[in-house]
């Protein structure tokens, strides 16, 4: 087993584990802080998989702007009383464990009894188009049409945005 493949395993564990304590505990803080260590694992996860592109928009997107976007959301909501959160056992949760059972048992047997044709073999450019070269080679010269055009779009809609705040201000 080679070093990438133990990191690999490693950071799937600590992505389950984190993923499981973040719907397990009763603080939506904490579990925002457990889906912040996810992210991060799942970061490490695509480092591992050479897709250095995808690692870094994983961090600066999720791990940064989404999840501060969440906890801003989750202190104006100010979530005192937990009790007020909390549902009585109905059918509907019985339902969803059994789906959930069910559908680790699948994998389980999937994982388990594989053929021979258990790893398949990576294509040759497979290290190389993840990269940030490779990205950004492609979507300025293979498609620069529509990153202009997203470019304009976005710029359309935060033009409109302040004409709608300057609108609703005066």
């Amino acid at each position: 087993m080679t070093p990438e493949s133990v990191f690999f395993y490693l950071l799937s564990a600590l992505a389950l584990v984190s993923a499981v304590l973040m719907i397990t505990r009763r603080s939506p803080i904490v579990s925002i802080l457990y889906l912040i260590v996810n992210f991060f694992s799942l970061a490490g996860l695509y480092l591992t998989l050479h897709a250095q592109f995808i690692a870094v928009i994983q961090i600066i997107v999720y791990a940064g702007a989404i999840m501060v976007l969440f906890l801003f959301v989750v202190m104006l909501l100010r979530l005192g009383d937990e009790s007020q959160l909390a549902e009585p056992l109905s059918y509907r949760k019985l339902i969803a464990v059994g789906l959930a059972v069910a559908l680790f048992l699948e994998i389980g047997y999937i994982l388990g009894f594989r053929g021979s044709d258990r790893y398949i073999a990576q294509a040759a450019n497979a290290v190389t188009i993840g990269t940030v070269e490779s990205i950004g080679t492609e979507m300025f010269t293979r498609y620069l049409l529509p990153f202009e055009v997203t470019s304009i779009i976005l710029l359309a809609a935060i033009v409109g945005a302040v004409v709608l705040a300057k609108r609703h201000i005066e």
